[in-house]
């Protein structure tokens, strides 16, 4: 995590503001300092970078103290303020065209498809970022001048959206919007302006938050990201307000994703969409788990957290954390994936220093400065949680004591936790008993304690800590399988918290790899290799050879499977009998195609330079609002 971090800061370091800021310079009519760079920032969401780095500056300022850091916050943040002046209006930004679409928008005329409004490609969902980075960068470094900014661009959005009938807001709320929701009910809480929460309650999307709010998972064909930030508003609406419709909606649908619609990696979505719950085994591809919705999930998680603190929302943000999150980045250079594909024989690709600026660099640039984020939280009642076992020290000042754990995890299931300095009281230390770990041991200064838990609970331990107490903490791992939801025989292979993939040979496994063995018992087929951590091969299992197996995380610049359908040895003689004739009918349909457009998703229309008007995107079998009535359609198959 500290090597992941390191890379991170260095590659933020590298990054000139000017060039982040060349559109808002020049909206602003202000001479622009750098050369645009390419990638999106060159496209229609220009800016959209820019507020995930102000937000990863901050946050990664507020985990090591660089000066580097805060120095180029406190420049950008200058800059924008320049730019908001020059402006008059309250609004600062860098898209292309946004002054006659904001224009069109305050007149109350609004277009949208899904991914653009008025002809512009998801402005709100770049504004959210803007007003993201600014609220963290007060947050986190106390920049004043940031909430300055953040509260004029807030009045500019209650100005330009005052005129909005009811059903002209839900209509443009149809495009991609961020959580507009939330940093507009965070400005609330900065400043206590009623009209900021009664804004966010105006960036209320009905079509997606009322099936939820009455628990009906209707998200099949939607646009996974699109909708995870709008649920991140709510609970953080429930928050401030306690509207118990706002943590409805965010546990239900928490719940429904994570059980039913995501991989073992904690990932969801392929090719950025939902597919139906518990049929993840026909949408596995190149394109599955976009970093972005693991990124907000961890988000949505840590606030379900902070209002309940059970064990099984920690243990699910392990679970992200090391097997996609961490798994995202480049080892080498700190690069950052879009997707990271589950599909047997795919690669990790990574993104371009200069050239790419996804969304997924955006968010990667903040998943990889705040490792700390999760790792502690105090409770209601004094106490300290232990949530995960990462190497690190807290100084915990309101009790004026530090807590240092050390530990080689996962490598090792030993966990040592120090206690210095005096604390102020007596208070419980409560330490996650992971849902995977099937028992543990707990020694308190050498001394063996009884534990009080079950896997999937919190320990708690009460003692009348003092200066230099010893907590060693053992969680032995095993080995076990986790089917893809909707097909048993289909699984990914675990040890501890780690998802571990297969590794495969570049050109050689023309054949997806399968597991014969007649038990799912892996301890029986798969055996650690002498020498080498967390390293595992099969024994007369692999077909059609044996694998070796390491940690998601770990693999890099070579092909791998991660899921494996498993047969009894006579069935794998009608399997590869199926394989075969299915891979010739695929290489006829590969050899008569010429090209491959994906409808409903917005990078490849956009690729293809695809138009049009009264259009919709809907799951087959979907019951869509807009399909009845319709005169005429078609169907691309």
């Amino acid at each position: 995590f500290k090597k992941a971090m390191e890379l991170d800061i260095a590659y933020l370091l590298e990054l000139a503001p000017d060039r982040l800021l060349h559109r808002f310079h020049l909206n602003a009519g202000l001479p622009p300092k750098g050369d645009l760079y390419g990638g999106w920032e060159s496209q229609g969401v220009s800016g959209h970078t820019l507020g995930h780095y102000l937000s990863a500056l901050a946050l990664g300022y507020a985990a090591t103290g660089d000066q580097r850091l805060l120095e180029k916050l406190n420049y950008t943040i200058d800059e924008l303020a320049l730019c908001q002046e020059a402006r008059k209006s309250g609004y600062v930004g860098g898209i292309p065209g946004e002054d006659s679409v904001f224009a069109d928008i305050k007149r109350g005329g609004i277009t949208s498809a899904g991914f653009d409004l008025n002809g512009l490609w998801v402005p709100w969902y770049t504004i959210h970022k803007v007003f993201a980075g600014l609220e963290d960068a007060y947050l986190y470094t106390g920049n004043t001048k940031a909430l300055q900014i953040t509260v004029r661009l807030g009045e500019w959005t209650d100005a330009v959206t005052a005129n909005l009938t009811a059903d002209n807001w839900q209509k443009m709320l149809g495009c991609e919007h961020g959580g507009m929701n939330e940093v507009l009910a965070n400005l609330y809480a900065i400043t206590g302006q009623e009209k900021f929460l009664a804004l966010s309650r105006k960036f209320h999307h009905n079509a997606i938050l009322d099936p939820l709010s009455l628990e009906k998972d209707e998200l099949a064909g939607k646009h996974a990201n699109t909708q995870i930030p709008k649920i991140i508003g709510c609970i953080r609406r429930y928050e401030l307000t306690g509207d118990v419709n706002d943590r409805k909606i965010a546990e239900f649908f928490w719940q429904t994703v994570v059980k039913h619609h995501s991989y073992v990696i904690g990932g969801n979505s392929n090719f950025e969409h939902f597919g139906h719950a518990n049929q993840l085994s026909d949408q596995l591809s190149e394109s599955t788990t976009e970093t972005c919705n693991t990124n907000n999930m961890l988000k949505l998680t840590r606030h379900l957290y902070s209002l309940q603190p059970d064990a099984a929302w920690m243990d699910y943000y392990e679970r992200a954390l090391y097997n996609h999150i961490l798994a995202s980045q480049n080892p080498e250079n700190g690069m950052m994936c879009y997707f990271v594909p589950l599909q047997s024989g795919s690669e990790k690709v990574y993104s371009d220093k200069f050239d790419s600026f996804w969304c997924c660099v955006g968010t990667g640039i903040e998943n990889h400065v705040k490792y700390g984020e999760s790792i502690y939280a105090q409770s209601t009642d004094g106490g300290l949680y232990i949530n995960l076992f990462i190497p690190s020290e807290l100084d915990w000042k309101t009790n004026g004591i530090k807590i240092r754990q050390e530990t080689a995890f996962p490598e090792s299931d030993k966990i040592m936790v120090t206690i210095t300095g005096n604390p102020a009281q007596k208070f419980p230390v409560k330490v996650r008993f992971p849902a995977w770990a099937s028992t543990t041991s707990i020694k308190i200064n050498g001394k063996k304690q009884k534990i009080k838990g079950k896997p999937g609970s919190f320990i708690t331990l009460k003692y009348p800590w003092k200066n230099g107490d010893r907590i060693e903490i053992n969680f032995p791992m095993h080995l076990y399988t986790e089917a893809i939801p909707g097909k048993s025989e289909q699984c990914a292979v675990l040890f501890g918290p780690l998802v571990l993939a297969g590794e495969l040979k570049n050109g050689s496994d023309s054949v997806a790899p399968v597991m014969r063995a007649d038990e799912r018992v892996p301890a029986e087929w798969l055996q650690p290799v002498a020498g080498e951590q967390l390293t595992f091969e099969t024994k007369m299992a692999g077909y059609p050879r044996d694998l070796r197996f390491s940690p998601f995380y770990k693999m890099h610049g070579k092909p791998y499977a991660v899921y494996f359908d498993f047969y009894t040895r006579t069935g794998l003689v009608k399997y590869k009998i199926d394989y075969e004739a299915r891979q010739r009918y695929l290489q006829s349909i590969a050899a008569r195609t010429v090209d491959i457009l994906r409808t409903g998703e917005m990078q490849p229309e956009r690729d293809h330079q695809l138009t049009g008007e009264k259009t919709f995107s809907a799951a087959v079998g979907e019951k869509n609002a807009a399909m009845r009535g319709t005169a005429a359609g078609f169907l691309l198959i």
